[in-house]
């Protein structure tokens, strides 16, 4: 058998890469055109009149509404399901093992989601004191200018 022999195919593999990297970069350029425009159109175009399945997509977007706390959930749930399965695969070998498995792995999975959820509910706490302050302060500044408007008129009726 020669050298020659062989068929490397390098000219196909060099027009596969060829393609991908020109597409690459066309989806980049797509994708921060795309996501600029629908930023300055859609997320913060305040006058718009969306319909309520929009406004969600759009609280979505603007991240009024978080998607982490519901996946944790889930992730959390099966991961624990998984470990008591798998705890069942060590009782052949050792039972003691299994047991530390089967008690020990649900525990342990449960303080990692903890601390996971304690930076959601950080975020919602948060926003929840952000939403009860910010009407309050607006509520308090127009107090604030009807008092300096109500002294004011005072004074110039005494002069």
């Amino acid at each position: 058998m020669n050298y020659y022999d062989y068929n490397y195919n390098y000219g196909q593999s060099v027009n596969n890469l060829e393609s991908i990297a020109i597409w690459t970069i066309v989806s980049l350029i797509l994708a921060i055109i795309g996501g600029v425009l629908v930023y300055f159109l859609f997320v913060k175009g305040k006058n718009l009149k969306l319909s309520p399945t929009l406004k969600k997509i759009r609280d979505l977007l603007d991240f009024k509404v978080m998607l982490i706390e519901p996946i944790l959930k889930i992730v959390y749930l099966i991961s624990t399901i998984f470990v008591i399965l798998v705890s069942f695969s060590a009782i052949s070998q050792n039972f003691l093992l299994f047991l530390l498995i089967l008690i020990l792995g649900p525990v342990f999975i449960r303080l990692i989601y903890e601390a996971s959820l304690m930076l959601v509910m950080i975020w919602k706490n948060t926003k929840q004191i952000s939403e009860n302050t910010t009407p309050k302060a607006k509520e308090d500044k127009k107090e604030v200018e009807k008092k300096e408007t109500e002294k004011k008129s005072t004074k110039k009726d005494e002069n």
